[in-house]
């Protein structure tokens, strides 16, 4: 701007001003903050003399309390995207069509992978979605699963295949809280490994992808905390053949469990198989840039039962929402805030160890892991007297896990709130 006005610097601007008046107007204020600490500091200010409970949550588990920036939702309400829902006529819909092409760019670009579709329901019909056009590719029916797949993704994958004839056999779990891998035979039609999985351990998917191979199979990459795609390596560049997962941590709010945004990316060769919609470049008659949908199997909307898949959304406005975040920290920024995440994670391993609580897995993790700790019912109470949501009970999706819990640290807590935690679960 002040090249266009002729201008070198800001300070011209202020010339008319006698420059004794403008020594006299300086603010005496203090550094810019983050956008965040802003907010802190406002609420602060607008609340006092009145009492407020503030929560402190180290919930987790598939759905991540991240801080949202509020472009994201400024943009995401502009008039350039609300248009069509489903988006056949390329005339009327370009804001739509070019805000899924940029999350399928961006998609790949997280997985490592060459192609991913429009955004499916979540990461549960995600995964199940993977599992089907794994079958579809590989003409099998046998689906071998982690242990540590998310409960919730595996209760939807049985739903998905319990009429197809498919068999579903469970991995068991190493000591160290990953996937053991045996020889799996011949009939495999995919390997479904999460990672980091449900414990929060790193998996070695690039094992995983090996043994599905050898099998004649596909390997499917789950992703539950999409923010650990920032720091860890590309399911892609470990052999995984479809990448999925849900995209919740990217600028869509918590929202009592939904909506939420399923992804999937997967190789190029397989791209026929691969369910919902793409959006592709082009030209348009006058030679400028438009984006049209390149690959949608037409069944899917006139004789359903031979469709590849009868997913028929793209979730708009949650996709939307995910690439707006996504655009506005970059790469730069987006691993930053991984760092952040990961660091936090580790204080919280060190502290709570430190207390005399159990670490159960010694497998490397990002941003959750699971504590043992003796009598779990009276801690957890004592910690939401202190306005502490300690974690995710692992005892109600495994009674065998009745005094574990799984620990949840983002960017959303500080070391003041680690500490906290520490003190009321191991006292």
């Amino acid at each position: 701007m002040l090249e266009r006005i002729g201008a070198d610097d800001i300070g011209e601007l202020f010339d008319p001003v006698p420059a004794s008046l403008r020594a006299q107007a300086r603010l005496k204020l203090p550094p810019a903050l983050g956008e965040r600490a802003l907010l802190a500091y406002m609420s602060e200010r607008a609340g006092r003399g009145v009492p407020v409970t503030r929560v402190a949550s180290f919930l987790g588990g598939g759905a991540y309390h991240h801080f949202v920036p509020a472009a994201v939702g400024a943009l995401a309400s502009r008039g350039e995207f609300a248009t069509a829902y489903t988006p056949y006529q390329a005339e009327i819909s370009q804001g739509t069509l070019q805000a899924i092409y940029e999350f399928q760019t961006l998609i790949c670009q997280l997985t490592g992978l060459e192609v991913a579709n429009a955004s499916l329901y979540d990461g549960a019909s995600a995964a199940a979605e993977a599992a089907l056009m794994a079958m579809r590719v590989s003409r099998r029916q046998r689906l071998v699963v982690s242990a540590a797949l998310h409960p919730h993704y595996l209760e939807v994958l049985r739903t998905y295949t319990s009429g197809i004839g498919a068999q579903i056999d469970v991995l068991p779990l190493a000591a160290d809280g990953t996937t053991s891998i045996p020889s799996l035979g011949e009939d495999v039609a995919a390997v479904i490994v999460q990672s980091p999985n449900f414990l929060g351990c790193v998996e070695r998917l690039q094992e995983a992808a090996d043994a599905a191979h050898a099998a004649g199979g596909l390997c499917i990459g789950v992703t539950n905390e999409a923010l650990s795609l920032a720091l860890l390596r590309a399911p892609g560049d470990q052999g995984v053949d479809i990448a999925c997962g849900e995209a919740q941590s990217f600028g869509l709010p918590l929202a009592y469990g939904g909506p939420y945004a399923g992804f999937m990316a997967t190789r190029q060769k397989h791209v026929r198989q691969l369910p919902g919609r793409l959006i592709g470049e082009t030209l348009d008659a006058e030679g400028q840039r438009a984006f049209v949908m390149t690959l949608t199997t037409r069944e899917q909307h006139i004789r359903r039962e031979r469709a590849t898949s009868n997913i028929c959304t793209n979730q708009g406005l949650c996709a939307l929402r995910v690439t707006i975040y996504l655009s506005l920290l970059g790469r730069v920024g987006l691993r930053e805030l991984a760092q952040v995440n990961l660091s936090l994670a580790a204080y919280a391993r060190e502290k709570l160890a430190g207390a005399g609580l159990r670490l159960p897995y010694t497998a490397p993790s990002f941003n959750e892991f699971v504590v043992e700790v003796p009598d779990l019912d009276a801690r957890i109470a004592r910690a939401r007297d202190a306005g502490l949501r300690p974690g995710l009970r692992l005892g109600r999706f495994d009674p065998a896990r009745a005094n574990q819990l799984l620990i949840c640290t983002t960017e959303m807590n500080d070391r003041e709130q680690i500490d906290a935690l520490v003190e009321t679960l191991a006292r």
